[in-house]
């Protein structure tokens, strides 16, 4: 059974950076979650100043026009409160107080200015509330400013911002009348001339991954996973070698720049300057000696939202956040919460007495989790087919705190249970490029049958089997329940399972 959502604010948040504004409209759910409901971006580039340091009034006119534009949308959407920040480019302006002054005349809105400690606190908070990484270097590039937060245990150990970005790289270096190479070699000299004066940088933890934030890094992403035919869309938790980031940046190198806003995948507003965001990417990856990027979709408008929905979030990250993930789409589809942690109780049961058969590590218990708790989302949509849809939902979900094999491997247990089939044809584009493996053919088959058995000991929604206890005795199972009223429903549907459970464990199954 499925119930309302529960959205209990909807809140419009504009980002006013020093290349684009964004405005994110966001549902505020109960229980302190929250998803996007709508989303508009335009480039204003405020980071191109006047020679003294004031922002042009061409700029200001655009950015003004553009936060109009927004607040019309948040109008359409009904948004009931509006939060307005502005970055680097309004900081540093010698001409802030009119630009604020003339910005709150023409749209009636008052812009909080976030300072260097606030900006690297909220990235680093949209950071390490969506990631399960202990130790990272967090960098995003901004159009103005280039940010780095060192954290180690869910503590900030280092901070470091330097006062240019994509934008400010590129008037800097990279003129009309300057060959791509040329622009960036010196930006790529410029650049590890600032690194060396960070002593930190050069005492990072050996097993600190390098986790990119913003614009420049999801369009480095999408280059990245085009270029490599990856089969998912999903910036977050995307791990992207360093080899591929040398493929797109060679192949930058040698691109008209006329051609480089037509190139699939890259945003039409960063075309001019992604190619100085490259190099300052490549400059940290290959000083600092990291084989990998970590690329993540969330950043300062996560660490805002967080920081509103979840207040706890100012005092102490979010504990588990997989779960946190996880309940925010099933308080978001109105799914029944209750059914579906007894599911997910039902299904670790199972999965701990039936070690002694299927022998997995305990990393499957993720995949577990994900399953066990949204196997029934696709219902949200149309019962009919439901076991597709939900697999659809989870392999499109973005969740964060879980890598993207385990959503892969989620996606085909619940769709295998509900199925009794195997489709080999879409097992193959995942393990192709490596996602999955051959020997996780036969763990998404038995995790299957565990989390149908799971499903049926629930079919009644009333939490009558509350616990599980199996003796393997030779070639039989007897799996015995403990229970608390009627059963009748539990075990129709449970019995139905035994032909699937000797299919895949080569044992018969008694359900007493």
């Amino acid at each position: 059974m499925m119930e309302a959502n529960k959205i209990v604010e909807r809140i419009g948040l504009i980002d006013l950076g020093s290349n684009t504004a964004r405005l994110v409209i966001f549902d505020v759910l109960e229980g302190g979650y929250f998803m996007v409901a709508d989303e508009m971006l335009e480039a204003v580039r405020l980071g191109e100043t006047e020679i003294d340091g004031s922002l042009k009034q061409t700029r200001v006119l655009q950015a003004i026009n553009t936060v109009k534009v927004f607040k019309k949308l948040c109008a359409v959407n009904r948004v009931d409160k509006i939060l307005a920040v502005a970055t680097a480019a309004v900081r540093r302006a010698k001409n802030q107080r009119t630009f604020l002054n003339e910005m709150f005349g023409s749209t009636g809105l008052k812009f909080k200015v976030v300072s260097e400690d606030e900006e690297a606190n909220l990235i680093y908070q949209g950071v390490i509330n969506s990631m399960e990484i202990p130790k990272g270097l967090i960098m995003e590039i901004g159009g103005a400013s280039t940010k780095f937060v060192y954290y180690n245990r869910r503590n900030i150990l280092h901070t470091e911002i330097f006062s240019f970005g994509a934008v400010t790289l590129t008037e800097m270096f990279a003129g009309p009348d300057v060959e791509p190479e040329e622009a960036a070699r010196k930006i790529t000299e410029y650049f590890r001339q600032q690194l060396e004066t960070v002593e930190w940088l050069g005492e990072l933890d050996p097993e600190t991954q390098l986790i990119g934030v913003g614009g420049s890094f999801r369009n480095l992403s999408a280059l990245a996973r085009r270029m490599r035919k990856y089969p998912l869309d999903m910036t977050h938790n995307y791990n992207l070698p360093v080899s591929d980031l040398n493929a797109v940046y060679e192949m930058f190198k040698s691109v008209d720049p006329v051609k480089k806003s037509r190139i699939r995948g890259l945003s039409a507003v960063r075309a001019d300057v992604f190619p100085s965001a490259l190099a300052v990417i490549k400059c940290v990856a290959d000083t600092l000696g990291f084989s990998k990027i970590v690329t993540s979709a969330c950043g300062l408008r996560e660490g805002v939202m967080f920081n509103y929905a979840v207040p706890t979030t100012l005092e102490k990250p979010i504990t588990d956040v997989l779960g946190h993930s996880i309940m925010t789409y099933l308080t978001y589809l109105g799914c029944n919460v209750a059914h579906a942690e007894q599911v997910y109780n039902l299904t670790i049961q199972l999965f701990k007495q039936l070690r002694v058969l299927h022998k997995f590590p305990r990393m499957y218990v993720r995949v577990l989790r994900v399953a066990a708790l949204l196997n029934e989302v696709g219902k949200t949509f149309k019962y009919y087919d439901n076991a597709k849809h939900a697999a659809y939902m989870i392999l499109n979900s973005n969740l964060y705190g879980i890598s993207h094999r385990d959503i892969v491997l989620a996606a085909f247990v619940t769709d295998v249970f509900n199925k009794n089939e195997f489709s080999l044809t879409d097992w193959e584009k995942f393990r192709e490029k490596g996602i999955i493996s051959d020997e996780d053919v036969d763990a998404v088959k038995k995790l299957a049958v565990i989390l149908g058995l799971a499903v049926a000991f629930d079919r009644s929604n009333a939490g009558v089997i509350m616990e599980i206890n199996c003796d393997v005795l030779g070639d039989s199972v007897i799996m015995k329940t403990e229970v608390i009223g009627d059963t009748t429903l539990e075990m129709r549907d449970a019995n139905r399972c035994v032909m699937d459970f000797r299919r895949v464990f080569r044992k018969n199954l008694d359900i007493i």
